[in-house]
């Protein structure tokens, strides 16, 4: 955006830009969101910055009225591939805090040097500055959200010390940590012991009942409970086991409620809630682009703010979408609850046991003994896993779109429609299309779309670089096949929801003699 542009922005104190740049005011020292409600300062007294870090660098405190740290994250970091939305995404699931600045320069391919030389060029801060930025809004979250003591507020938030914490929140904030906590509107949620309450900020509007069909179709009794408002699950972190709860509140927040092992694993978990529910997506831009397409208009009114499901557990995603490869959604969940059932490991996280879903290595030795079908198949997937657990394969977050989907295309077993739904759900990858699909189609198809895959993937490019929701869109559209009635952890019984993943049959190509993917 130019400077005039986001000067309209302020002027018009438009909420949709919140999070994607702060406006900083020379004459008053201080930087705000571009929604404050403050009097509009002079063109000639603003700076803006990409993120409230470089604002932090440059000498500016966050502004007390409007807490530009409590605005949800840019869409951009999942709109964009580049080296900058790579570390961005990495720096929010806490890798510096676990592998330092030579971590993430490692993951990116770079050196530290040159690595903090490419960020602060972009983004006027480098990785410490930025993963400071980071601690500090979780910080103030826990703060003004919970009551828990200022002591665990600063090592939960990824502080090393007391004195740290207490400096980078009188530096960004301008006020102590008690004094921040002090200017919370109303007291925090009342939780069971051992729990955290936190609201997390989004972009409106939202197709919650959406995400949490989702959810509920593919649930995995155990290790995932999900009903029409709420959707829980555990999880493997670096601290250890730890559980959580995302729903909608009666004040129309997505609420975040969590039990973990090590309270400093909460950033990390709040960057995977984000990325599960799609939290940091611009909901009015993408429904804006795709409503201008006659053939859209009328799913868009219907559902607007549509997200798309991310992963909590790259390694788990491959794995739930190898499955789900040739069957049908509830054939896939069945196969995942055998094998959550058969190898899964239970655990005591604070409210009677709960399962873990299998480790890699377990899939690895002992996935043939639980899976069902062809063999070659079976052997894809616990090969996929054996790789995953001995660190061959990688898929993360952070990864480069086209390395990603290059490896995954090299394993045995990975054609390109599984590749490309991994990508989609764990990189949020905004622009992934899957023509192939048998509900795409179908849902192409009853909205007056092409229904052939070649002229429907023509057709798709003029929805780029929103080419997710499309499929989201898509697949909402699809008109329901007969099914049987399954139960729904956490519920009675709901109708088995319309396949996202087609069956299909795997022949080989009359022209190379070569196999692939055919729906």
């Amino acid at each position: 955006m130019s400077f005039d542009e986001r000067y309209g922005a302020i002027l018009s104190r438009d909420p949709r830009f919140d999070g994607q740049f702060v406006t900083a005011v020379r004459s008053t020292g201080i930087y705000c969101r571009p929604s404050c409600p403050a009097r509009t300062p002079k063109a000639a007294n603003v700076s803006f910055f990409a993120t409230s870090a470089a604002a932090h660098e440059a000498g500016y405190r966050a502004c007390k009225r409007c807490l530009p740290e409590a605005a949800p994250g840019s869409p951009e970091w999942n709109l964009r591939g580049d080296t900058t939305a790579r570390a961005m995404r990495l720096i929010a699931d806490g890798v510096i805090e676990r592998e330092g600045v030579p971590g993430l320069a490692r993951r990116l391919g770079y050196s530290p040097r040159h690595l903090t030389r490419l960020l602060t060029a972009e983004l006027g801060a480098g990785p410490l500055a930025l993963s400071r930025a980071h601690r500090a809004h979780t910080a103030r979250m826990l703060l003004v959200g919970t009551d828990l003591p200022v002591a665990d507020v600063a090592f939960s938030a990824g502080f090393t010390s007391i004195r740290q914490f207490n400096d980078t929140v009188r530096e960004v904030f301008g006020m102590t940590p008690l004094e921040l906590r002090a200017r919370r509107r109303g007291p925090a949620a009342a939780v069971a012991p051992g729990e955290i309450d936190l609201a997390l900020p989004y972009r409106g509007p939202l197709d919650a009942s959406g995400l949490f069909d989702w959810m509920a179709a593919r649930a995995v009794t155990g290790v995932e409970t999900a009903t029409a408002q709420s959707f829980a699950r555990t999880i493997r972190l670096d601290g250890g086991p730890a559980w959580f709860e995302l729903r909608r509140g009666e004040d129309g927040l997505v609420h975040l409620r969590a039990r973990l092992t090590q309270l400093s694993d909460l950033p990390s978990l709040v960057a995977r809630a984000r990325r599960l529910f799609d939290l940091d997506a611009d909901p009015l831009a993408i429904d804006d682009a795709l409503a201008r397409h006659p053939e859209l208009a009328s799913c868009v009114r219907r559902l607007p703010g549509i997200r798309v499901a991310g992963a909590a557990d790259p390694h788990e995603m491959l794995i739930r979408a190898m499955v789900g490869q040739q069957i049908t959604v509830v054939a896939a969940r069945t196969a995942l609850q055998a094998l959550s059932d058969a190898l899964g490991e239970d655990v005591a996280l604070g409210a009677g046991e709960t399962r873990l879903f299998p480790t890699m290595a377990a899939i690895a030795e002992r996935g043939h003994e639980v899976l069902r079908g062809p063999a070659a198949r079976i052997r894809a997937i616990t090969g996929a896993a054996a790789a995953l657990a001995d660190g061959s394969l990688t898929v993360t977050p952070g990864d480069d779109a086209a390395d990603q989907r290059a490896a995954l295309l090299a394993m045995p077993g990975i054609g390109p429609w599984t590749a490309d739904y991994v990508r989609m759900r764990v990189l949020g990858d905004t622009d992934v299309f899957l023509p192939g699909d048998v509900a795409v189609r179908s849902g192409a198809a009853a909205l007056g779309l092409p229904a052939d895959p070649r002229l429907l993937e023509e057709w798709s490019r003029r929805a780029a670089p929103w080419r997710s929701y499309l499929t989201a869109h898509l697949w909402r559209s699809a008109p329901p096949r007969p099914s049987r009635r399954v139960p729904v952890a956490g519920s009675s019984s709901v109708s088995a929801p319309q396949q996202t993943h087609p069956p299909t049959s795997v022949t080989p190509d009359p022209a190379t003699g070569t196999v692939k993917e055919q729906s």
